[in-house]
Parts: structure tokens; C-alpha cells; sequence
């Protein structure tokens, strides 16, 4: 198993997000897509789990699974990791996989935006503000409308502070668990392509 890659500025108390890739023998894809519906429910059960989002790839015709694992914090992560039910799954799906799995950790707020390849740069900075903007945009203008109604009703959620808080966590929420993995998902050609500049443009 490789060494973790700490992302920089990661605190003892932030959520972190950890990225698996495991290039697969292609004529074990369907075994192995079976094995991690299996690990991800296993997982699931661990504390501090927040969610798991699977990008499915290929590289020179190879499949690249990445795995995007965040949880509540590196104490809770490690758990996971260092657990002997994770050892034993890793260890039962080895023979499919054409390489030892690689280990990356990031801030969870990175994790939208990491690339399906290590080889491979993240998104430039421009690309992620974009997206960022494109998804937040339209929250910040829907989710106080949705809520007025029950401001009506409950004056006292309406009031500055109350209806400040509901509306930050409505977004916030939104943005982490619904919209930005699937945005990221669908614009993925987009984020990984060139930029104006060239492929390192930032």
C-alpha cells in the first residue's frame, strides 16, 4: 500500500478526503465492480464516514477506478484504513489489480476538483473558480427563495441571524453532497483539458 500524501495546511480537526486508484485487469472489471460495492457498504458503517464518490476512467485502455473516500477527520480515516476488515478486502482483490493501489490525501476541499490520474494536474485555478461560481450562483439565489415560506410561517426562523444560518447550511449542504460531485462529473473534459495558456496554465 503507498505512503499517504498529506495535502497541504491539513489540520488534526479538518475533514480530509482520501483518493484510491486501482488500475484493474480489464477482464476482472465486472469482479472488481462488484468488490467495491461491496468495501464502499463496508465503509459506510466506519465513524466519521461522510460519503464516497467513484470515478470510472480509463488509461492507455486500462480501467482506472478512483475512489474519492471523505471522512470527518485523519484520526477517523485512519481507522479505516488501518482497520483488519480493510486489510482483508484490499488483500482479496490484489490479484485483479495490475499494480498496488495508490494512496492520495487531500483537504476535503479539494477533493471536487482532483484528477483521475496521478500523472495528471489538477483543473487550473480559473476552471475551478468557474465551476465553483456556476454551482453557488444559482443556490445563493434559489435556496433563500425556497426557505420564505417558512420564514413566513415561523417568524422567528426569519429573523437575521436564524434565517442566515438555515440559508449558509441549506447551501453549503447542497453544494457538498448533491451538486458539485455530479457538476464536476459532467464538466470532467472541460476541467481536464488545456487551458488558454497551455496544459500548465493556472
Amino acid at each position: 500500500m503507498s505512503a499517504l500524501r498529506p495535502g497541504e495546511g491539513q489540520g488534526a480537526d479538518d475533514p480530509v478526503t482520501l483518493l484510491i486508484r486501482h488500475r484493474v485487469h480489464a477482464a476482472h472489471a465486472t469482479e472488481y465492480e462488484a468488490w467495491l460495492r461491496r468495501i464502499v457498504g463496508v465503509a459506510q458503517g466506519y465513524p466519521g464516514h461522510l460519503g464516497v464518490d467513484v470515478i470510472r476512467s480509463h488509461e492507455q485502455g486500462v480501467p482506472l477506478f478512483t475512489s474519492v473516500l471523505r471522512f470527518t477527520g485523519p484520526e477517523c480515516l485512519q481507522d479505516w484504513l488501518g482497520s483488519e476488515t480493510r486489510r482483508q478486502l484490499v488483500a482479496e482483490i490484489s490479484p485483479l489489480l495490475l499494480e498496488d493501489e495508490a494512496l492520495e490525501l487531500n483537504p476535503a476541499r479539494e477533493f471536487w476538483f482532483a484528477p483521475a490520474s496521478a500523472e495528471q494536474p489538477p483543473p487550473p485555478r480559473w476552471k475551478q473558480a468557474c465551476v465553483s461560481f456556476l454551482v453557488i450562483l444559482p443556490l445563493s439565489l434559489l435556496v433563500p427563495w425556497a426557505w420564505q415560506p417558512a420564514f413566513a410561517a415561523w417568524p422567528w426562523l426569519g429573523g437575521y441571524l436564524p434565517s442566515n444560518v438555515v440559508i449558509t447550511l441549506s447551501i453549503v449542504l447542497l453544494v457538498v453532497y448533491l451538486f458539485m460531485p455530479r457538476v464536476t462529473r459532467w464538466l470532467a473534459p472541460w476541467l481536464e483539458g488545456p487551458g488558454p495558456g497551455g496544459p500548465h496554465d493556472r
